[in-house]
């Protein structure tokens, strides 16, 4: 049986890949909003919908450890979404090229989350106190976050965007959406797969704080893999509707590094206390949305 649930998600999870890449948006193009919405609210749905499955064949605790593991996921991808912002704003990406550069770099995450699940669940079955490594890592990258000011920095003075353009010929135009290109029998990386790369690794980043994050949640395998790729599905469409609501996030990281202080403390107290998941739920949801709201005032109130 577990080993036809894995074969079936992943086959699914393949198919809506292949429909998205050759059949929805075989051709670049630019995403508008509203398309961006209605794809955000289809892939919500769709969580929704395998969440009732979880419940109806696994029980109500499965179905809550799920739901809280998809919002956690989903809550921090936002913050990795004004990081997507950043990049493609320094490669003048143009938006027609963005979507298929998010697709592969999505492609990569997925397949980077599975091999941290895995190797965080084995850690924390063979060696307990990995736990408090991981709450103590939580609750301080919580604190920074809380405390971070806004970096102005240009991103290719960053050590790793000068490591890439010295070990790889770069070419400088990006008249079509091609990652590679052939020049005086030379081929050359386009500055989308230089975006790529920044991609996939800003979200290698991300995942250090959101495995841990839904590992203080439950260690069973399937439901922390099918919560994340479920949100991280979502996280294309999602960047295209945030991208032009931006500035309506001013308070965002504010509650996403209480969401990282919470979870770290939910896992210092567990040996001593296991706090609900249904209580962790309502905690987190709680938290995302006063934060969402207080966003909203502000940002009304710096138009008076």
């Amino acid at each position: 049986m577990d080993t036809w649930k894995w074969i079936g998600f992943n086959a699914f999870m393949l198919l809506m890949l292949l429909l998205d890449l050759f059949v929805f948006h075989r051709k670049s193009k630019v995403v508008s909003i509203r398309n961006a919405i209605a794809w955000t609210l289809g892939w919500i749905t769709l969580a929704l919908v395998f969440n009732y499955g979880v419940y109806h064949f696994y029980g109500r605790e499965k179905a809550l450890e799920f739901l809280t593991g998809y919002l956690i996921e989903k809550s921090l991808s936002v913050d990795n979404i004004f990081v997507f912002l950043l990049i493609f704003s320094y490669f003048r990406i143009p938006p027609a090229y963005q979507h298929k550069v998010l697709f592969w770099g999505i492609l990569g995450a997925l397949l980077m989350r599975l091999l941290f699940i895995f190797a965080g669940v084995a850690l924390i079955e063979r060696f307990h106190w990995v736990i408090y490594v991981f709450a103590a890592f939580l609750v301080f990258t919580g604190v920074r976050l809380f405390v971070r000011k806004e970096d102005d920095k240009d991103l290719g003075e960053s050590t790793l965007m000068r490591f890439f353009k010295k070990v790889l010929p770069v070419s400088h135009t990006t008249e079509n959406d091609h990652f590679f290109e052939r020049k005086n029998a030379r081929t050359y990386v386009t500055p989308l797969f230089l975006c790529l790369l920044m991609i996939e690794v800003s979200d290698l980043i991300f995942a250090l704080d959101s495995i841990p994050a839904i590992l203080a949640v439950t260690t069973d395998t399937f439901i922390v893999y099918t919560s994340n790729v479920f949100a991280i599905l979502g996280l294309r469409s999602l960047y295209f509707a945030v991208a032009g609501l931006h500035s309506y996030f001013h308070h965002l990281k504010y509650g996403l590094s209480l969401i990282l202080i919470f979870v770290g403390v939910k896992i210092c107290l567990t040996d001593i206390y296991k706090i609900p998941t249904g209580l962790a739920l309502g905690v987190i949801a709680g938290i995302l949305v006063i934060t969402m709201l207080s966003s909203v005032y502000m940002k009304k109130r710096m138009k008076k």
